[in-house]
């Protein structure tokens, strides 16, 4: 019998179909922890997401507001058009204004799977109160937690493989961009100033309850994921994800489905060995990489930073991946950052896809391929990414005109009739 609640079996099959996977394959592997399933039990009218090994690369989208810059109707707005690109999951980072209302109005008009940081909230409750995050007690931060889980998050990000040796470690290495993550950076301060342990790495089992009876995912983050390629598989990165790989086994003990994230800057010949060694030490809990960005230099373009990356970690066993906007390191996004940043990402999904071989994954391809043969420039565009973007760079072209504007009478496909 399994240690895992699982969905009902309608639902189950019907997520082997879709990702052309047996249904024995899919509850195996469900049962493994290899494959974890994205639904609190209590998020009404959301689609069940299943991420993991053998099934087609997943696609995160961040929205939320900043201190400075809130407007919930622009973020309820990125909500849908990130839904209507294609990503599969949308995770709220909101840190201004009243963020449990926004995360209410998102959990009610989503109809993919919501993620959130709680230790964002914890950290603006206590702001309002005219506190510090170093005066956070365990009982601040887990009632937020039980409380979005209780609202019907589906996963949660949570920085439990960050432990007072690892704070130790780092201060004594100096890294070029030290702690990037916000979660990160925020546990750093509470346990220098409280020289205590990260209660939630202290209290993880306590944690793993309440995860158990929403039936949500536990997404162990990267506090020590490095900023810059400077600091790529360091060992203060590695101390993290050995400690990630003994929470991923607990949880898995307990029946609670975990997946472990991933490093966010990283050059394209150290990704392999990080997709290797998440696989190995985290005995293949789906692996959610953030980004990862592969150079430092091109604000403005780090969707197609990310892309790459992404790209490359999904060939080599990355399962889910974070997608970055054109706006990374710049700015909140904007509309249209968030349309390109979900349709890079999931161009990169998709060439990781062929390149794992993913079950009928080069299907469309050849689909595609075929209308340019043809000549079918109704079907080229209905069949692409984007086809907004297809059929607008297409321009007003009469439909009797079968050539591009690019090769125009002397293309090679015409030779070939």
């Amino acid at each position: 019998m399994s240690k895992f609640e699982l969905l009902e079996k309608e639902a189950l099959q019907k997520i082997a179909s879709e990702e052309k996977v047996t249904f024995d394959y899919l509850i195996e592997n469900i049962n493994s922890g290899r494959i974890v399933i994205l639904k609190n039990r209590l998020h009404q009218n959301v689609k069940p997401v299943a991420i993991g090994k053998g099934l087609r690369t997943k696609i995160n989208a961040n929205l939320g507001t900043s201190p400075d810059f809130v407007d919930f109707e622009l973020e309820l707005k990125k909500l849908e058009v990130a839904i209507k690109y294609g990503a599969d999951t949308v995770m709220d980072l909101s840190t201004g204004g009243n963020v449990r209302d926004l995360r209410i109005e998102i959990l009610k008009k989503s109809s993919v799977p919501i993620g959130t940081v709680p230790i964002y909230e914890s950290v603006c409750n206590l702001a309002k109160q005219g506190k510090s995050l170093e005066e956070m007690k365990k009982e601040d931060l887990f009632s937020v937690i039980e409380d979005h889980l209780k609202t019907g998050v589906d996963f949660i990000t949570v920085h439990c493989g960050f432990t007072k040796r690892a704070l130790n470690t780092i201060e004594t290495k100096k890294r070029l961009t030290g702690i990037v993550s916000r979660g990160g950076s925020f546990l750093a301060r509470w346990m220098r100033k409280n020289q205590k342990e990260n209660p939630l790495y202290e209290f993880y089992d306590e944690l793993l309850d309440m995860a158990r009876e929403y039936k949500a995912t536990l997404s162990l983050g990267d506090g020590l994921r490095p900023g810059s390629i400077a600091d790529s598989t360091d060992r203060v990165q590695m101390d993290e994800l050995l400690v990630l790989g003994e929470l991923v086994q607990r949880a898995r003990e307990r029946g609670v489905y975990a997946m472990v994230e991933g490093p966010g800057h990283i050059p394209v010949q150290e990704i392999e060995a990080n997709v290797l060694l998440e696989k190995k030490l985290c005995e293949e809990a789906p692996f959610y990489v953030l980004g990862p960005l592969v150079i430092d230099i091109a604000p403005g373009y780090d969707h197609i930073v990310s892309a790459i990356g992404g790209a490359i970690a999904g060939a080599y066993g990355a399962d889910f991946l974070c997608y970055v906007t054109p706006a990374e390191h710049l700015t909140l996004p904007d509309l249209e950052d968030v349309r390109e940043g979900v349709v890079a990402s999931k161009i990169a999904a998709h060439a990781a896809d062929i390149a794992k071989g993913v079950k009928g994954a080069k299907n469309i391809d050849e689909e595609l391929s075929k209308a340019r043969k043809a000549f079918n420039w109704d079907k080229m565009i209905r069949l692409s990414l984007d086809p907004e973007k297809t059929r607008e760079k297409r321009g007003n072209v009469p439909a009797d005109y079968q050539k591009c504007g690019m090769c125009g009478e002397f293309c090679a496909m015409r030779e070939n009739l």
